[in-house]
């Protein structure tokens, strides 16, 4: 548990300071292409800039836009390749699941020379990106960040009150946009959707910053806003596969399969807004933010 004269100041630079370090490390492993690599260093990128953006009353006003917004372009660098890396091999993965006279092996191939196709289009743009001065300037002003760190005077307040308050506001700020998204019309409602997959995101990022100063309770506000962001994430998920389906030139020469295909991404939909009120159920009790 923690210490009593722990600062919240010092429990959030130990949460920078430590993705930091894990950014810094991972430039050779994404240059050679190592698996996962790509998709580390993105979560460092959001990792960090969440901290930054959530905690930014704790630091001096202005000191920090620049370098969330650097992060930012990072994290988007990185995206397009990680992005259709993933959504190949989930296409790929459910191609191989359907009946025989859907052609599921003929569909996957072909969605899998797409997958290829597409990330040696982008993959050039990723090492450009961590080639630039841009990228090395990012990694100056976290280290300078670090070694004088623009904090204000309330960084000096007791860790796990302001935790609390910090965590209470990130679940409040999920419950709105989730509320509005259980709302949402068909036009509005995936948009609306990605926006609340976004705010629980951000707050199981608060949740992982407070863990290794409020212990279990911390811990528990993070897996329930995880839940909330995974099955969020399934829709978003099926949101873009499904577009991706409808867009594909070559959908004609199988349309059974590629059809079948479209319609799991449907009820993958559906499926995740049907589970979203009892998840968010476990996850929107008051007393969750409660750390200490």
């Amino acid at each position: 548990m923690v210490k009593p004269e722990t600062t919240v100041g010092q429990v959030l630079l130990a949460r920078i300071e430590a993705q930091a370090v894990v950014l810094a490390g991972l430039d050779d492993a994404v240059r050679a292409d190592e698996p996962d690599a790509v998709h580390r260093m993105r979560v460092a990128c959001r990792r960090l800039r969440s901290a930054l953006r959530t905690f930014r009353r704790l630091f001096a006003p202005g000191t920090t836009e620049h370098l969330v917004a650097e992060l930012r372009w990072l994290a988007g660098a990185l995206g397009g390749a990680r992005d259709l890396e993933v959504l190949a091999a989930r296409l790929a993965a459910q191609a191989r699941e359907l009946p025989a006279e859907c052609g599921p092996e003929r569909v996957a191939a072909a969605l899998e020379r797409w997958g290829e196709a597409e990330y040696r289009r982008v993959w050039p743009e990723v090492v450009a990106a961590l080639d630039s001065p841009r990228r090395r300037a990012l990694g100056e002003a976290l280290a300078a960040l670090l070694a004088d760190p623009p904090l204000r005077h309330r960084a000096a307040r007791p860790a796990l009150p302001e935790l609390s308050r910090v965590a209470a506001r990130e679940q409040r700020r999920t419950a709105d946009r989730v509320r509005v998204a259980l709302a949402a019309g068909p036009e509005d409602r995936d948009h609306a959707l990605h926006e609340a997959r976004k705010a629980a995101k951000r707050a199981r990022y608060t949740g992982e910053t407070a863990a290794p100063a409020a212990g279990g309770p911390a811990a528990r506000y993070t897996a329930r806003m995880k839940a909330v962001q995974e099955v969020l994430g399934e829709h978003q998920d099926a949101v873009v596969a499904a577009a991706t389906l409808a867009a594909q030139p070559v959908a004609a020469a199988e349309p059974f399969g590629y059809g079948a295909l479209y319609g799991r991404q449907l009820a993958a939909e559906q499926s995740a807004r049907e589970r979203l009120p009892g998840v968010w159920q476990r996850a929107g009790k008051r007393t969750l933010a409660r750390f200490g």
